[in-house]
């Protein structure tokens, strides 16, 4: 996907309007597939030790992958279409934490605490790859996204701790997002 075509207003506030609609989507399934949508405050622990353990840890495996494949991989094969680099690139620090908290905080209540909560750890892993819509037809990011979507599973699975999940999907954005803030635009410049 060409992001040229898109402003930088029109795509900020598409993924405004995304994380919108995930968080009604999530929401509604609460209240249709649970008896008592208060139960999803069980998986809300703050652990200071689970969450590095579980969540800081193995984000900082995933983006220490990630942008070795980033730098040993032909960019092709990397390439969203610009799309992240559009999105980061001119961000401020404090936007950027922002978008990482809200991302992180609307895809894991959705895809762990509702999704495989129902359906399992594989369904909504592959679930949570395919509403990355560009990656489709990128098989090295869209193999990433669903072995990042795994480990985040399987980090569910083992803790029952919605902050583990959403602590290692926001570090994994928010390095991944000062990557190309700050190092990706010094070396572009």
């Amino acid at each position: 996907m060409n992001t040229s075509k898109y402003s930088d207003r029109e795509l900020i506030w598409s993924l405004y309007g995304t994380q919108g609609l995930l968080f009604l989507l999530t929401v509604g399934l609460l209240f249709f597939l649970h008896d008592q949508p208060a139960e999803l405050g069980e998986y809300f622990q703050l652990d200071f030790r689970e969450l590095f353990l579980f969540g800081m840890l193995p984000a900082l495996v995933v983006v220490a992958v990630d942008l070795l494949l980033t730098i040993k991989l032909p960019s092709h094969l990397y390439d969203d279409g610009g799309i992240n680099r559009q999105i980061f690139r001119s961000r401020s620090f404090w936007h950027i934490v922002f978008l990482c908290l809200l991302i992180s905080f609307v895809e894991e209540l959705l895809f762990r605490g509702v999704v495989q909560a129902h359906i399992g750890l594989v369904g909504a892993s592959i679930i949570f790859a395919l509403i990355h819509v560009r990656y489709l037809t990128k098989p090295v990011l869209f193999s990433s996204v669903v072995l990042m979507s795994f480990m985040i599973g399987l980090l569910f699975w083992w803790t029952d701790n919605l902050l583990v999940t959403m602590t290692a999907h926001f570090v994994i954005d928010f390095v991944l997002a000062l990557y190309i803030r700050y190092v990706e635009k010094e070396e572009h410049a």
